[in-house]
């Protein structure tokens, strides 16, 4: 890695120089001036080197109109600010591509101060700050068969992931919701990306396998939020025990009209140790008073997972669109987990409309049940305290939205969600008697995206 950014790096000055020298030709062709084709011309100059940025504004308006916490409203929103680089235009370097991004996260989160759930309403949801995220390289090998990306990265837009998703607001509908709670810092998805390698193969016209190892956590161990531990993205933490994961994708045609659709399998593994979710080191109960509180340590933790997705009906309009369903399943160990099954699905419907060709809608539905090893130290403190505290159960989300395209670049998409169980049915923070659950939240909101 350090050899591959030293051979890069005299590479990347003199891109800089090439952007400099014709800012500097352009600006004096234009006497300063950037109107009468200025831009178009840079854009054009910055396209023959392989060079192009993007920007992106994400907007939020979201309100618990009844139960959760309490109720309230919020606004949030993050700028995304790109650049992708071709690196055999720029500077030579056959088959290697460069993307590194950066969010600028402002606003309130509506499930931390209104709701208490653990898939969050908004997947842009964060606590406020400017962060770097991601940061790779990317090298195609074998005639495109092959392809190797190293640097900080994400992994939820490739592994546990199905494009008819994409649609959705709740976080658990990009990232799954079970991968999002019980892997340290959240893994490596918004807000915080990781150092890492995957490795890509297209063994067949049907087959592609996926591996990657990544850091173990975005941030360093201990009571901190990842996100206050390494505020700014710039950690990149690379000696934390690795997480690794893999999967098989499996595409196909189904009908006489070649309805495609895909089957995904994989699993990871985490090299972590992780907390007991009942015991302490010495076998009793974490609720149990003559114990120390402190949970055993469980070596490693570890996922399986399968996605299913499939185009149900062609749009007669444009036949890249039309009706898509997908489902996603998670299993992880009870003990050391506080959730041990995820399931999701949805159904999102596009190209209904020839008056209005973009836009599209969607329903889906998220379910984490509570692991065993949790439910049981809430039965564990109830014989302890004495107190009927409830017993957690699970979590579940239920989301409709429709996307509505109003200019070029400019999407509005009203979005409702109903939020079972925030927290699993944890105690609400509120209630003096520690009896009564966080109730189920209703939420409303708009959602503005602006693509420039």
């Amino acid at each position: 890695m350090v050899r591959m950014l030293r051979c890069w790096l005299p590479r990347v000055k003199a891109l800089v120089g090439l952007v400099v020298c014709c800012g500097m030709q352009m600006s004096s062709a234009h006497g300063g001036d950037w109107r009468d084709g200025g831009l178009k011309a840079l854009n054009d100059r910055l396209d023959q080197w392989g060079v192009a940025f993007s920007a992106a504004y994400i907007g939020e308006t979201l309100g618990n109109a009844s139960g959760g916490i309490r109720r309230g409203a919020i606004y949030d929103g993050r700028v995304d600010l790109g650049v992708d680089i071709d690196l055999e235009k720029a500077v030579g370097w056959r088959g290697a591509t460069f993307h590194g991004n950066v969010f600028q996260i402002h606003g309130q989160g509506l499930s931390r101060d209104y709701i208490g759930n653990l898939m969050l309403v908004s997947g842009i949801e964060a606590l406020p700050s400017t962060r770097l995220y991601e940061f790779w390289i990317e090298q195609s090998l074998l005639d495109g068969r092959l392809f190797v990306k190293v640097g900080q990265q994400p992994s939820d837009t490739e592994f546990i992931d199905s494009k008819y998703d994409d649609i959705f607001v709740n976080s658990a509908l990009g990232w799954p919701g079970i991968t999002g709670v019980i892997l340290p810092a959240g893994g490596p998805s918004p807000p915080l990306a990781v150092p890492g390698v995957r490795i890509k193969a297209l063994l067949s016209d049907a087959f592609t396998a996926y591996l990657a190892v990544f850091n173990g956590s975005a941030g360093a161990q201990g009571p901190d939020d990842p996100q206050i531990s390494n505020p700014h993205g710039l950690a990149f933490r690379v000696n934390d025990p690795p997480w690794v994961i893999g999967q098989l994708k499996y595409n196909y045609r189904v009908g006489a009209s070649g309805l495609p659709g895909a089957i995904t399998g994989g699993g990871w593994y985490h090299f972590e140790q992780f907390d007991d979710e009942r015991w302490t080191a010495q076998g009793l109960s974490q609720a149990d008073p003559l114990g120390t509180g402190e949970p055993a340590m469980r070596r490693g933790n570890r996922g399986l997972f399968a996605v299913y997705e499939q185009r149900l009906v062609f749009s007669t309009l444009d036949p890249a669109k039309g009706v898509g369903f997908f489902a996603r399943a998670s299993f992880s160990p009870s003990d050391r987990n506080l959730i041990s099954f995820y399931l999701d699905g949805g159904i999102q419907v596009s190209g209904f409309s020839a008056a209005r060709p973009d836009d599209r809608f969607g329903i889906a539905m998220t379910y984490a049940r509570i692991s065993d090893g949790a439910r049981d130290l809430d039965r564990d403190v109830q014989r302890f305290t004495g107190i009927a505290t409830p017993i957690r159960d699970f979590e579940a989300v239920f989301e409709a939205t429709y996307v509505a395209m109003a200019a070029p670049g400019v999407a509005v998409q009203p979005v409702f969600q109903y939020v079972i169980h925030p927290g699993g049915g944890v105690v609400n923070p509120d209630d003096p008697t520690q009896t009564r659950r966080i109730k189920d939240a209703a939420v409303f909101g708009v959602r503005t995206t602006i693509t420039f």
